[in-house]
């Protein structure tokens, strides 16, 4: 069986936006999130506000992503994937909307770190950590 850890970053991106195909088919903006822990894809979904309320009423959502947009939304998703450095945990978001008929994508890449992950790989020294906490005020 293969596991999420096994497939690169790029691949299971490319999962994603095949699994929410038929969510993007129906909506024209919203923003596309991916949770990563170890540099692989946890929890990932859609943000969005797909109604429309007015006068009272509800109206009809308007149409999604063509297939051609989805198609243009997914290599930017991948390209975006270059300007990831370094970091194995974190959050990519991406902001689309859909304007003039083409698609526009703002990515956000957001890196998270773990204090405690720190602390067992810089061990404190009594030695030292004396003249480091001066240093702090």
């Amino acid at each position: 069986m293969l596991r999420t850890e096994q497939l690169s970053l790029a691949r299971q991106v490319d999962l994603v936006f095949k699994e929410l195909q038929e969510e993007l088919s129906g909506l024209s903006s919203g923003t596309v999130f991916i949770q990563i822990r170890n540099n692989a894809i946890g929890k990932f979904g859609i943000r969005h506000n797909p109604l429309t309320g007015r006068s009272g009423a509800f109206t009809a959502a308007e149409e999604g992503l063509t297939p051609g947009q989805q198609s243009s939304f997914r290599l930017m998703a991948l390209e975006s994937l270059k300007y990831k450095r370094r970091w194995t945990h974190g959050e990519i978001s991406y902001e689309f909307a859909v304007r003039q008929g083409m698609i526009v994508v703002d990515a956000t890449l957001e890196s998270n770190y773990n204090m405690a992950n720190l602390m067992i790989r810089y061990p404190r020294n009594p030695q030292t950590a004396e003249s480091s906490d001066q240093s702090y005020g």
